[in-house]
């Protein structure tokens, strides 16, 4: 009963094969051992993925073809042909690329099989129409031990884009957008279902349409051996306008990633790889010359010590840090879940692991990462405050690092601030207090409705009372009950001034701390 024109409809209806076999009984008489017809048959046994993305192309179709058209010469110059690959400089210290680059592994000993692995391209896009593909050659399954959980899926891929000096896991924080293996794209945090799983020997590609002139301009598209998988998504506005770096994050495959310039599955319409771009829609990430800097900052406990190496990290997105706090935030970024109740020992410095995983509680991945770091030319940040404080530990540490690869430095974080760093910590002081002065009103809102709403409603007089006595009584009850509210409800209210008293002669007494 719509008013809508049928004509104006487009329905895309899916059949079990129990449905259409009762169907077929119900055509033929009851015979339902008749022959299937070799069409039917074949479109029952395809898988229910392909019979997905098969529906978008007719969807397309019936929308008048595919979004995206065949892109025109481009005679302008061109980057290197070899410019175009995943930057070891600027991957997690669990990649291991194979095959000249071209293939990536991932450790899986020690604990690293939990652990996501992530990498960006050394090629970023900032304009045009350009795609890179991948291919999962493997999945790795390992036995766990029972009643010890790890995050699932145990095989994880995420094909995406993120800006340059962001995070590495696509999917953590807003600076990227990824679509992955379990048929979801995300954006901003959030996910959402977009496209079809995939899995083994399927060929995924990535497009991203930067061009102005196109109708799908500063969008996102995902497409499955050759087939469309998703509709053109929008990037989100904080990165439109970036330079967008291709990247990929993974756990327990081994990835083949194709830049071009020939794709291993073709699309419907013809669009260039990243190997193939132009020199002026493309940002190409300077390579690493000469020594690589490992930097041992030595300070003192309860002097801001880490809010340092925070602010060096945000100043210097091309320094690794290796400290265990580090490799306990990956781990959480990676789907672990650690308990968060603090021990007798548990500090910056050296927290407790409490993930009640055995590989990852007895320190295992922190003897593996120091055993690769050195063979990995890159710069590393190595912010151990204990160990940097003694003269034999911070010796063993720094010859760990080859002075031919490295050069080796021990820097003294004491003394008088920069005004930067105090800017930086003052920032940070700030913050804390919103989030407490937040809280607090949460608390102050709630303690100032609670004593109204303790004061009890009159009650109703029943029917069965007739005697006068009685209903004087409740009416004095009310009257108590209502004084007992109101002056609750003042008690209420003088506890949070003085509270509110308290905390501003505590923040004045940290301004001060502060300043001197």
């Amino acid at each position: 009963g719509s008013s809508t024109s049928p004509a104006r409809l487009n329905l895309s209806l899916h059949f079990s094969p129990g449905m259409l076999a009762a169907a077929r009984a119900l055509l033929t008489g009851g015979k339902q051992d008749e022959k299937m017809p070799e069409e039917e048959k074949t479109e029952q046994e395809k898988p229910q993925d392909d019979q997905e993305m098969e529906t978008v192309a007719a969807a397309e179709e019936q929308a008048g073809g595919e979004r995206e058209t065949d892109a025109p010469e481009d005679t302008r110059a061109k980057i290197k042909a070899d410019a175009a690959q995943l930057n070891l400089a600027d991957s997690t210290l669990n990649v291991m690329p194979v095959s000249n680059g071209k293939m990536v592994m991932t450790l899986v000993d020690g604990g690293f099989q939990y652990l996501l692995a992530g990498s960006r391209s050394t090629v970023g896009l900032k304009s045009g129409r350009y795609m890179f593909e991948v291919t999962i050659v493997e999945t790795i399954n390992l036995q766990e031990v029972r009643g010890q959980k790890g995050p699932q899926p145990r095989q994880l891929v995420r094909i995406g884009l993120s800006a340059g000096g962001s995070s590495l896991f696509l999917g953590d924080g807003v600076e990227g957008v990824c679509f992955d293996s379990e048929g979801y794209f995300t954006s901003d945090g959030r996910g959402r279902k977009a496209g079809c799983k995939f899995g083994r020997d399927q060929t995924v590609a990535l497009l991203l349409d930067l061009d102005a002139s196109s109708k799908n301009a500063n969008t996102v598209s995902l497409f499955v051996n050759g087939q469309r998988s998703s509709d053109p998504i929008p990037l989100p506005e904080n990165l439109v306008g970036k330079t967008l770096f291709p990247t990929v994050t993974y756990r327990n495959v081994t990835l083949q990633v194709n830049f071009g310039p020939t794709p291993k599955a073709k699309l419907p319409f013809v669009c260039r790889m990243v190997s193939d771009a132009a020199a002026a829609d493309a940002e190409v990430a300077p390579a690493q010359d000469g020594k690589c800097e490992v930097l041992f900052p030595v300070g003192l406990p309860d002097q801001g010590y880490f809010d340092w190496v925070d602010l060096f990290l945000k100043k210097n997105p091309s320094y690794t840090e290796l400290s265990d706090r580090k490799i306990f935030d990956w781990a959480e970024t990676s789907g672990l879940w650690r308990a968060r109740a603090p021990g007798l020992g548990d500090s910056n410095d050296k927290p407790e692991p409490k993930f009640g995983i055995p590989m990852l509680d007895d320190f295992s991945l922190r003897k593996v990462l120091s055993t690769i770091a050195p063979a990995v030319k890159r710069n590393y940040i190595v912010p151990e405050l204990a160990s940097n404080l003694l003269a034999t530990d911070r010796k063993q540490a720094v010859q760990s690092f080859p002075s031919s690869d490295f050069k080796r430095t021990s820097l003294v974080v004491m003394g008088e601030p920069e005004s930067g760093y105090r800017d930086y910590v003052h920032g940070l002081l700030l913050e804390e207090k919103k989030a407490q002065v937040q809280q607090d009103d949460k608390w102050a809102s709630s303690r100032r409705k609670g004593p109204a709403e303790g004061i009890r409603p009159k009650p109703s007089v029943s029917e069965d009372k007739k005697e006068d006595g009685e209903e004087k009584k409740d009416a004095d009850t009310e009257m108590k009950d209502a004084k007992d509210g109101e002056e609750g409800e003042k008690e209420g209210e003088k506890e949070f001034e003085k509270k509110e008293e308290e905390k501003k002669e505590e923040e004045e007494e940290e301004k001060k701390e502060v300043e001197l």
